[in-house]
């Protein structure tokens, strides 16, 4: 989005239970506060791990220093499944400044990873089930494989087209891969940025 001078994102306090939410941003800057007491502003590149477990109340609104001039903002928050066991553990919140999460370059895609391992590399934030959260940016004309190492996998398309298996496919689609299959992410003439997903 895009917000005009005298807009502003404000979510008013809500609860959850059994879950975690992962806010991550691209561009812009939101202020979380929650019941726990945590008051914090993610940037691009930053994570936002909010355990609920058993309950958390939690608003997210412009910070104050962007209200009044036009921003965009742009960012995904998803959702991730507690395991069995976990629903009902104390919330808790957890954020990692883009500096710790490790990036990667190589053989024409680069990025980060977020949660999880990926390619040899392990992000430091820790969550109670194999899970994996990437950030990846691939060069034109330039594939990349995203192997089975995990029973689930997905891939969105934030900006750019992919191939897979000869298909293209657009921005703005979720792309959900068969359990054990390695598939090679093939662009075009234009960059694509994606984010990859995996888990239990």
């Amino acid at each position: 989005a895009v917000l005009k001078a005298g807009q502003a994102v404000d979510v008013r306090p809500h609860p959850h239970i059994g879950l975690s939410t992962v806010t991550y941003l691209f561009e812009g800057a939101m202020a979380h506060r929650d019941s726990l007491g945590t008051g914090m502003v993610i940037q691009p590149g930053d994570l936002n791990l909010m355990t609920a477990g058993r309950g958390i109340v939690h608003s997210e609104r412009t910070p104050e220093g962007l209200r009044g001039t036009e921003f965009g903002l742009s960012g995904l928050q998803t959702w991730l499944a507690l395991p069995d066991g976990h629903e009902e553990i104390d919330p808790a919140f957890l954020h990692a400044d883009v500096g710790q999460l490790p990036e990667f370059r190589d053989r024409g895609y680069s990025g980060r990873v977020v949660i999880g391992d990926w390619e040899g590399l392990r992000s430091p934030v820790p969550v109670p089930s194999q899970t994996l959260y990437v950030d990846l940016t691939i060069a034109p004309h330039s594939a990349c494989p995203f192997r089975a190492t995990a029973v689930e996998r997905a891939a969105y398309i934030l900006s750019g087209s992919l191939s897979v298996s000869g298909i293209r496919h657009e921005a703005d689609q979720l792309l959900v891969f068969r359990p054990g299959d390695t598939v090679d992410l093939v662009t075009g003439d234009e960059p694509c940025h994606v984010m990859l997903f995996g888990g239990e």
